[in-house]
């Protein structure tokens, strides 16, 4: 997939970009690279590949550290509620704003 520079264009100007043609070109540049590794990385058959949790973990075995998922806190819901204009069943009610 290679842009051009009309399509760097667009994307500067959807993004509220302000590029001159010297700056979308050193861009235009950049993400054909990208692109171009992308494609790269796609084309590598990976059947029969295990992911990885973590990339060391190829070639040691690693542990996660990992905390007892325990409740360290009380639960506070309706303290935080008690100001809120209006909830119900635990949850906030906002005014409807898409039509």
């Amino acid at each position: 997939m290679a842009l051009d520079l009309s399509d760097v264009k667009r994307i500067a100007h959807l993004a509220r970009i302000e590029i001159n043609d010297d700056e979308a070109g050193q861009t235009l540049v950049q993400l054909n690279q990208f692109f171009s590794l992308v494609e790269q990385m796609q084309a590598v058959d990976t059947t029969g590949i295990v992911p990885l949790a973590h990339p060391l973990s190829a070639v040691r075995e690693m542990s996660q550290r990992l905390r007892d998922d325990v409740v360290t806190e009380p639960n506070r819901r309706e303290d935080y509620q008690r100001p809120a204009p209006a909830t119900e069943g635990g949850l906030y009610l906002v005014p409807k704003v898409i039509e």
